[in-house]
């Protein structure tokens, strides 16, 4: 059976499931503590990071875009990362944007400091980086609010890599009830549309110890 290692609220692990439930690919999902720093999964990611993807075949793949772009070419009928060269540019360009910058100045500062910090005991949440996430976040609803009105998905005409990856980290705040929709009509009518996909299911029926999620986070209809 293929194994995708993970934590619950990892945005770059749930962009991952995403693309396998899209593709309709099954799977095993496995929680990796990665604070553990167990030997055998280093020695299946060195990094010891998640996610990490192991085949039937025995071959491991680290790295959710390194996943993902390998998910596209092994089972390339349902394409998500585009069919041209000038799509492929656009959907990296978008993906990296949220992966990079939106998980530096908004996913690091809030959803680590208040879900992988205190597990991990490395200390309270910082007040600081708590303020610095929650102004970012302000920027960046504003931003996918652009791209989800100039076109129909953010990186142009068709689903793509680039909604799977905003709608990972936001999907991971929301649980945490930290996203703002109310001020942001535009980037929460595309959120909708995307989380109403039936490959999103199993993330809406995500629970984790120690957090309630607010009642719209499952809601189709929010």
């Amino acid at each position: 059976m293929r194994i995708l290692y993970h934590l619950p609220l990892s945005p770059y692990a749930r962009k991952v499931r995403l693309v396998l439930a899209e593709k309709r690919l099954p799977f095993e999902l496995r929680v990796e503590k990665t604070w553990e720093r167990r030997p055998e999964y280093l020695a299946l990611n060195p990094a010891g990071t998640v996610p990490t993807l192991t085949e039937d075949n025995g071959l491991v793949i680290p790295h959710s875009n390194t996943i993902c772009e390998y998910l596209d070419e092994a089972y390339p009928d349902i394409s998500l990362v585009g069919r041209t060269l000038g799509e492929r540019v656009e959907i990296r360009a978008v993906t990296a944007w949220f992966d990079e910058r939106f998980a530096a100045e908004v996913s690091r500062n809030l959803l680590y400091e208040k879900t992988m910090k205190p597990v991990a005991k490395r200390g309270a949440p910082d007040a600081a980086r708590l303020r610095e996430g929650y102004a970012a976040l302000r920027g960046h609803l504003s931003y996918i609010g652009h791209l989800a009105e100039t076109r129909k998905y953010l990186a142009g005409a068709n689903l793509s890599l680039a909604d799977f990856a905003a709608a990972a980290h936001l999907s991971a705040l929301d649980f945490i009830g930290d996203v703002d929709w109310a001020g942001a009509p535009a980037a929460k009518e595309w959120y909708a549309r995307i989380k109403s996909r039936p490959s999103f299911r199993a993330l809406l029926a995500d629970r984790v110890s120690g957090f309630n999620p607010p009642p719209h986070y499952a809601d189709l209809d929010f």
